[in-house]
């Protein structure tokens, strides 16, 4: 029991001890001091202890990847024992105390100096803040520190660091207030506590920021159209840039927070007089910039950039403003003399730029625009403000545009084979007294049998003429054939057989090339044909119309920054076919492309394609006999026809280079 009542005791007292702190009056250091700071290499890089006479609050930023800042708010550090030398074993450069103020209060800052940007880890147990730092690189080359960029350190040098410091390494990190056993609400805002842990590793090459760099930053998500930009703070889409920082801030003054980013920062800023509140944010590892845009949405604020300052307002007071700044410059507008703006167009319409400045609302209520055509002039009338915005306009539309050069390349080939084999023979009998051969009857007596399908076959021996074919299966048009002819002696039978062959085969190629330059995003069209005459009548009136059967390219070029080409292409290649006329009109065989594409300049691409392959297989035969082994090739006629027609189209464009 004694000894919980004595732990209650020191408790009550510590806690007593830290709302007295914390009730301090603004502007006076407590009897609260930092006593020593120590550093110390171990295997996984180095840590630097610093010893309070009690449990402290604290801030920590990293301005520059060389830099790491720790801010102890109503702290004195007049008598701190500062032991921390150089060591090539450790990131630890030196480490110094200087007198600085954290939200409005005075402050003690410890500024440690790096000699490689590792990252740091900060963590704290009751009266001590370790700030632990990763083991430097060996190949890493350390950065140069300017000379007399040391300032000298403030206590005195100890020997060694306490035991009690050594048995903080592996501790887990536990907050200040906590310690003594009490709420930090409890306190309400005069007890508010405020804790800004390290950033984390550094993942990319850092680049030390600055004023200008934050403002840059900070100002590109304004549009730069007027002297004040504002921002209602949005964050969508937006790249954050600045380094990495943790908040915890309960209950802490809006005014004296954004003060804070001030000094984080290196930005100019004014606060609106407007702007009052608290802050309750805990925020982990997040840039700087992001951090700050999150707490001004949070309280509904804006900003407003004039040069290279940054003025911090509610959206209510910058919407006021901007309407106020608009208004004002409405009434000088309608108060302003007319002025006249001529301009003589080189490559614009006129018509179309002057239709352009109505629609992108360029001029003002009382601005007009007028069109000598003849000259091609632009005549505006407007006050002389809106003339510099006018101007700047046409300058980007009045220029010459490139021109591109469309080659088409219409490549046909064709390819044939044929192979043709048939037979036709005749024959022719008789049976005739006058021949010596009778059938001793008296009916019949005679007679003949002879071929009825064609005409009659080669001449037989002697005077007798060809025999009428029976089998009439020949080629047509043969480049082959042999002939047979048989007859008896005295006429009374007679047989005559022709065998003719055809085979054949072609190639064809044909090349169509039309080309055309054109203007970019200006439609062109190149035609070459014949135009084929077709009469309609009706109530008795002849009407003659035209069809083109020619080779038609349209094209419409778009040039891109990429220095490629789009196109919208339309390509027909139609040939009248004479041989197959109805009327004395003959059909058109057509082959057509309509597409859209992306080429490259000085590139070739195939836009379309077509392949068409013909096979035939045709039989003529006697029936029955046809298929009479054997025999059946004298009585049937076998052809193959084949056929093979490829198409392709290519397009070319060229930007001609001025």
């Amino acid at each position: 029991m004694t000894v919980n009542r004595g732990l209650a005791l020191l408790l009550t007292v510590a806690a007593a001890g830290a709302l007295v702190s914390a009730a301090a009056p603004p502007g006076t250091l407590t009897s609260v001091r930092l006593k020593a700071i120590s550093a110390r290499v171990n295997a996984k890089g180095a840590s630097l202890v610093i010893e309070a006479s009690e449990p402290v609050a604290y801030t920590t930023s990293r301005p520059d990847p060389l830099t790491v800042l720790l801010d102890f708010r109503n702290v004195a550090a007049a008598d701190v024992a500062n032991s921390v030398t150089a060591d090539v074993k450790s990131p630890i450069a030196y480490v110094t105390v200087e007198a600085a103020e954290s939200l409005g209060a005075p402050a003690s800052r410890v500024r440690i100096s790096l000699t490689q940007p590792v990252a740091h880890h900060v963590r704290s147990d009751r009266n001590t803040v370790v700030v632990d730092f990763d083991r430097p690189s060996a190949k890493a080359a350390p950065y140069a520190l300017p000379p007399n960029s040391r300032p000298s350190a403030v206590g005195s040098p100890q020997s060694g660091a306490p035991d009690a410091m050594r048995a903080l390494e592996g501790a887990a990190a536990a907050d200040p207030i906590a310690a003594l056993g009490l709420d930090a609400s409890a306190g309400g805002p005069s007890a508010a506590s405020a804790a800004i842990v390290s950033a984390p590793p550094l993942p990319r090459p850092a680049v030390v920021p600055t004023a200008n760099a934050a403002f840059l930053q900070l100002a590109a998500t304004s549009p730069q159209t007027a002297p004040e930009q504002v921002s209602n703070g949005g964050s969508r889409g937006r790249q954050f840039t600045g380094h990495p920082i943790s908040l915890d801030f309960q209950g802490a003054d809006l005014r004296a927070v954004l003060r804070t980013f001030a000094e984080i920062s290196g930005l100019n800023i004014v606060i609106d007089p407007a702007v009052q509140g608290t802050v309750d944010v805990a925020l982990r590892d997040v840039p700087w910039d992001q951090a700050l845009d999150i707490i001004l949405r949070a309280n509904k604020l804006g900003y407003s950039v004039d040069g290279t300052i940054v003025r911090i307002a509610p959206n209510a007071v910058l919407k006021s403003e901007e309407d106020e700044r608009k208004a004002l410059l409405e009434s000088q507008n309608d108060a302003s003399q007319l002025g006249t703006l001529q301009r003589q167009l080189s490559y614009a319409k006129g018509e179309e730029v002057a239709t352009l400045l109505k629609s992108a609302n360029v001029l003002s209520k009382r601005g007009q625009a007028n069109v000598d055509q003849r000259t091609n002039t632009l005549i505006v009338r407007d006050v002389p403000s809106q003339f510099p915005e006018i101007t700047t306009l046409i300058d980007g539309i009045d220029r010459a545009q490139p021109q591109v050069e469309i080659e088409a390349r219409i490549v046909q080939t064709n390819k044939t084979y044929a192979r043709a084999l048939g037979v036709q023979w005749g024959f022719g009998g008789r049976v005739d007294p006058s021949l010596g051969n009778t059938t001793n009857l008296a009916f019949p007596n005679n007679g003949s049998l002879t071929g009825r399908v064609g005409g009659t076959q080669g001449p037989a021996t002697g005077s007798t003429t060809g025999q009428p074919t029976a089998v009439n299966l020949g080629v047509a048009g043969p480049n082959s054939g042999v002939g047979l002819a048989l007859g008896s002696v005295n006429g009374a039978f007679n047989l005559d057989v022709a065998l003719t062959a055809l085979e054949s085969s072609g190639n064809g190629r044909l090349l169509s090339t039309p080309r055309v330059t054109t203007q970019n995003n200006v439609a062109a069209e190149m035609t070459q044909g014949v135009q084929i005459p077709i009469q309609t009548v009706a109530n008795n009136t002849v009407t003659v119309s035209f069809k083109d059967a020619a080779l038609t390219l349209k094209v419409t070029p778009q040039i891109t920054s990429a220095n490629t080409v789009i196109m919208l292409i339309s390509v027909e290649n139609a040939t009248p076919d004479f041989s197959r006329q109805v009327n004395n009109i003959p059909p058109i065989n057509t082959q057509r492309a309509n597409t859209q594409v992306l080429v490259s300049d000085g590139q070739t691409t195939v836009i379309g394609g077509i392949y068409v392959s013909n096979s035939t297989i045709a039989s003529d035969k006697t029936p029955g006999l046809g298929n009479v082994p054997l025999l059946k090739w004298l009585f049937r006629r076998d052809r193959v026809d084949e056929s093979n027609t490829e198409l392709l189209i290519f397009i070319t464009p060229r930007i001609i280079k001025s």
